[in-house]
């Protein structure tokens, strides 16, 4: 499995909302183990200007807590795989998770 995960962060935590976050932690996956990470600052926010930029870093997967349907719309058409409703986490944790599909999600925190 090689993947490109992006997580949006708020002091150092997944943010709840992927459009109001501080940076997003993107880590490189391959064969289970993460072998690259970095953080990114996004771009100012504006409907459709995320999951274009994610896209264009080369991210496929998103883990978020809460996402409008037009992101996920969007992500969709990116070809970027989004994964909604995860809990508040360090990103580190987040991605040992997905890698060891443990991962639990419940409801998309966000209402638009």
């Amino acid at each position: 499995m090689k993947k490109r995960v992006a997580i949006p962060v708020v002091q150092g935590l997944l943010s709840s909302h992927f459009g109001h976050c501080q940076v997003f932690y993107v880590a490189d996956v391959e064969d289970g183990k993460i072998v690259g990470e970095q953080e990114l600052v996004p771009p100012p926010h504006a409907p459709g200007v995320i999951p274009r930029w994610l896209s264009g870093e080369g991210v496929n997967v998103v883990l978020v807590g809460g996402i409008g349907q037009k992101a996920v719309n969007l992500f969709k058409q990116f070809d970027v795989e989004p994964v909604i409703g995860v809990s508040e986490k360090s990103p580190r944790e987040l991605i040992n998770d997905y890698i060891a599909g443990e991962l639990v999600t419940g409801v998309n925190q966000c209402s638009h």
